[in-house]
């Protein structure tokens, strides 16, 4: 699969792609919220992995943006949220602002895998 990874931490942005390359997956890293739309209206990815908070527009306000592209053009792109400033409740405020998924950081890889497994239909 194709991921785009919408991180502003530059660790994290390397560990994601590390996880992503091991499991098998290619991964495309983006700094802000603004550059992963710029990306998504550039090149095709079978999901997103969106950190909460980033400077420039944040990952709910680019998830906004991505879901209200998405009445028009009837696609749908998975989209996994995630925080470092993990909450009881987030995965469902998440749902609720139109993500399919949330993993909490630090990321581990088997809760990478299965979340974007679960996203992906993939068994």
């Amino acid at each position: 699969m194709k991921i785009l990874v919408a991180e502003d931490n530059i660790i994290n942005q390397r560990l994601v792609i590390s996880m992503l390359t091991t499991l098998g997956h290619t991964g495309v890293v983006v700094g802000d919220g603004e550059k992963a739309l710029k990306c998504l209206a550039k090149l095709k990815f079978d999901a997103v992995l969106m950190d909460v908070m980033m400077p420039t527009l944040d990952g709910l306000g680019a998830l906004s943006a991505i879901r209200a592209q998405e009445k028009t053009t009837g696609a749908h792109l998975p989209v996994i949220m995630a925080t470092a400033h993990a909450e009881p409740g987030d995965a469902a405020k998440y749902k609720r602002a139109g993500a399919d998924g949330y993993v909490a950081k630090p990321i581990e890889i088997e809760q990478l895998n299965a979340e974007l497994k679960r996203v992906l239909g993939i068994r």
